[in-house]
């Protein structure tokens, strides 16, 4: 007797707990996906340096990863550091934009790292490793847009949700095991 309420109270927790786990998903779903959830003043997509990703990747054909350096050998791409930036801008003054450049000293002066504001994120319970895309010879473009042609970075079309990832993997012949991603 004592076995069979052990095993109905256990069932009923789990009942309770993935209804509650639901809930919660169905209710905070929307702006947990999205950094910058309409209406927040706190969330912005305004960068502090309006650094031209047509200009610096189009035009100049810099490799994506000479920023993200990390790209290759981490599941984050990396943010560049000002030294990076710096090591052209040093000596080359920025003709089109100079008092993007001028931004750019102060912070090198202030010995501040620039406070890039994110525009990608997957969710928290999701793992994305850049590193195992980049050696797959995914181009960053797939994910996040033609950057060479935009100017500001800015967030495209792509949902970056579980379905559009899965589909992803299903069109490449990638694993599509749960534990690629969440784990």
């Amino acid at each position: 007797m004592k076995k069979q309420w052990f095993v109905t109270a256990l069932l009923g927790v789990a009942i309770v707990a993935s209804l509650a786990f639901a809930q919660a998903r169905d209710n905070g779903d929307d702006q947990a996906d999205d950094p910058v959830a309409e209406g927040s003043p706190e969330l912005s997509t305004e960068q502090p340096i309006a650094f031209p990703h047509d200009r610096h990747a189009g035009e100049l054909q810099i490799d994506c990863q000479y920023c993200h350096f990390s790209a290759e050998r981490s599941s984050s791409a990396g943010i560049p550091p000002v030294a990076t930036c710096m090591g052209c801008h040093a000596v080359i003054e920025g003709s089109e934009n100079p008092e993007e450049v001028a931004k750019l000293r102060d912070y090198w002066e202030r010995r501040e790292a620039i406070p890039w504001v994110r525009i990608y994120k997957v969710s928290d319970h999701v793992q994305f490793p850049h590193m195992r895309h980049i050696s797959a010879g995914v181009d960053c473009a797939s994910c996040h847009g033609e950057v060479r042609e935009m100017g500001v970075i800015q967030e495209v079309e792509q949902p970056l949700t579980m379905g559009w990832c899965v589909n992803c993997h299903i069109d490449e012949q990638a694993s599509i095991d749960c534990a690629v991603c969440h784990y």
